[in-house]
């Protein structure tokens, strides 16, 4: 989906070949002028990624890949109201806060995303035709249609890699200290979907490797008070280049993706009480020596 920058095929005309054979020069092309992008961010727009705490001194990683809703003011409003940026196609409605939160109770490290996932979605492939969306929800993104690659890989340059970097560089931090990274990585899903009602207060995606979803569910289930969605709304079964599948499972480090309904969220007191929910039933969990592993599960 996201190509690399065309090189510039512009050739400066060559000397003139008038005059005797014996007084004509080489005809030397000069190298190609190198292709100068104008710079995506500004200094009026926020970073790329956020670290929380990054000399936090346990294994524990949040990530949050939709935290913002941010455009960089070179694409505008993308063509799109504010309404609809304000809406869950722009971003997660309320896990920044609730990673916020987690990361404030444990005094861990969390990376928030900087930008809207309508410029690109971090937690997809760069591949995946849906990383940089063109319709969302049945809404069209007008700023981005018919891009040609030279933008597409400012977006990439400029958003994509840095975020992954910063990731990246919070987990080298936790090795560096002799641990075993453990990634939670936090989202939100919408209350309905094409007007059906969804009943899980949260949901516990994960794949083959159940040492941390796996208890998770159960503590969150035997509180009594949450309808618990196991790989519900979505799976995280077979999914392919996202943040997870790609620092936590190739590295082999327990990990495990949360989405919390977003009207439970979308308020401070709902954060506060989603973030005393997870972290009661994470805390315990933190401990457990499987979790200090370094393990590889094969897929089904």
């Amino acid at each position: 989906m996201v190509a690399s920058i065309p090189q510039d095929s512009t050739r400066a005309p060559g000397q003139s070949q008038d005059g005797p054979p014996e007084h004509r020069q080489p005809v030397t092309a000069p190298a190609p002028a190198p292709r100068i992008a104008v710079p995506l961010l500004g200094p009026d727009d926020p970073p790329p990624a956020t670290t929380l705490n990054p000399d936090a001194g346990g294994p524990l990683l949040l990530v949050c890949d939709h935290a913002s809703r941010a455009i960089p003011r070179a694409l505008g409003d993308l063509g799109l109201p504010e309404e609809q940026l304000c809406r869950h196609i722009a971003y997660d409605i309320g896990a920044a806060e609730v990673t916020r939160r987690l990361a404030a109770r444990f005094g861990a490290t969390a990376v928030l995303s900087g930008f809207s996932r309508l410029v690109i979605d971090p937690n997809r492939a760069l591949e995946d035709p849906t990383a940089i969306p063109v319709v969302s929800d049945d809404v069209v993104i007008p700023g981005n249609r018919a891009l040609d690659a030279g933008e597409q890989a400012r977006r990439v340059e400029a958003l994509f890699h840095p975020y992954h970097a910063a990731v990246a560089a919070a987990l080298s931090v936790i090795r560096g200290r002799g641990q075993v990274p453990v990634m939670v990585s936090v989202h939100s899903f919408t209350p309905a979907m094409r007007g059906v009602a969804r009943p899980w207060h949260i949901g516990v995606l994960w794949d083959n490797d159940p040492r941390l979803p796996v208890p998770l569910i159960e503590a969150l289930t035997a509180d009594g008070r949450w309808c618990v969605g196991d790989n519900q709304p979505y799976s995280g079964r077979g999914t392919l280049g996202g943040t997870v599948e790609t620092h936590a499972t190739p590295a082999g480090y327990p990990n495990v993706l949360l989405e919390v309904r977003q009207d439970l969220i979308a308020t401070p007191e709902g954060a506060d009480l989603w973030a005393q929910v997870i972290g009661d039933a994470l805390e315990p969990l933190l401990a457990l020596p499987s979790l200090a592993t370094i393990q590889h599960f094969p897929r089904a």
